[in-house]
């Protein structure tokens, strides 16, 4: 049985590490938009479902986490604005945040994240 997500707010959760709050981007449109055109974002935001990502037209640099359908951090890059990330094949989701902000919280790969926002159940 999958789980799909709804956008909207969150708290994701680093086990022996921080909680922070997580925008979930789980339609088209949200993911599309993702961070374009913003600051800096407060916490950090979940792409869903997603296995790569790009910084073009970003303002600023972004750490990106990309997780398995499980939530467990497969890697952790940081990304400069103007750049294509390749896609990850096991990658499920997507989590970006501004740089520097995971190594504060202490994720790094293989850490499995708690994500706490409404989960529409299929089936």
């Amino acid at each position: 049985m999958g789980r799909s997500w709804r956008d909207g707010p969150g708290t994701l959760t680093v086990p022996e590490g921080a909680t922070v709050p997580v925008e979930v981007a789980a339609s088209y449109r949200a993911r599309r938009r993702g961070l374009l055109g913003r600051d800096g974002v407060a916490g950090a935001m979940l792409l869903t479902p997603a296995n790569s990502v790009h910084t073009l037209g970003m303002r600023f640099p972004i750490d990106v986490a990309y997780l398995d359908r499980r939530l467990r951090v497969l890697a952790v890059v940081t990304m400069r604005p103007g750049r294509l990330g390749l896609p990850r094949p096991r990658a499920r989701h997507v989590l970006e945040a501004e740089a520097g902000a995971m190594a504060a919280w202490g994720l790094r790969p293989g850490v499995v994240l708690t994500v706490a926002a409404e989960p529409v159940r299929e089936g």
